[in-house]
């Protein structure tokens, strides 16, 4: 199911972006504090959205946003040729960051602690997995059921829904049943790249 396959489309679409931003004089680590500073306000969002559901779709525009954003700082450094680790290594926390900061949101607005510690551990664990294959000595790991780019897309799509929905089956929140998919989906994921990593290390 990962979107992180078509990030070569994604990048075709981000060229009058990049020439933009290279005008305009932005670095690639601004683009990637920024879009840390939209999952913040995605976060805010969607605590509030537990009350208020119309947060739930603010919510969802920042997190595309922040989606768009943490794409194009990448196509930026590599226009620009400054791509280098401690760029990578700046953009890989504020991502974990995040993706902490927004999953947060989603359980703290529902008060739903234990399912939202699930949820954000299998999105850390699948991120971890995937570049601790690169620490051994591997490529990086995008693969599984549900890489960032999935996760983005889903909270995005479905933030924008629960504004509109309030009740599912099973007594669960359409919010609810997001973090169930990140606790269950994101862990096992996580185990299909430790298994593809330990297979190509055997």
């Amino acid at each position: 199911m990962t979107l992180d396959q078509f990030r070569h489309v994604a990048d075709r679409i981000l060229d009058p972006f990049v020439t933009l931003s290279s005008r305009l004089g932005l670095t690639p680590d601004a683009v990637s504090v920024v879009a840390f500073v939209l999952a913040g306000g995605a976060g805010g969002a969607f605590y509030l959205g537990g009350d208020e559901p119309v947060w739930y779709l603010a919510g969802a525009v920042l997190v595309f946003l922040n989606g768009w954003l943490d794409l194009l700082d990448g196509a930026l450094a590599r226009e620009l040729g400054t791509d280098s680790k401690a760029g990578d290594l700046l953009d890989h926390v504020l991502d974990r960051y995040a993706d902490i900061v927004v999953i947060s949101g989603l359980a703290a607005g529902l008060g739903r602690y234990a399912l939202g510690l699930a949820a954000v551990t299998g999105v850390l664990m699948t991120s971890y997995l995937g570049t601790q294959a690169q620490a051994v000595g591997l490529d990086r790991v995008y693969g599984g059921l549900l890489g960032r780019a999935d996760r983005l897309a889903l909270v995005g799509v479905t933030g924008a829904l629960a504004a509109f929905v309030t009740a599912t089956p099973a007594g669960l929140s359409v919010v609810g049943w997001l973090l169930v998919v990140f606790a269950v989906v994101g862990h096992f994921t996580a185990l299909q790249r430790f298994y593809y990593s330990w297979r190509a290390l055997a």
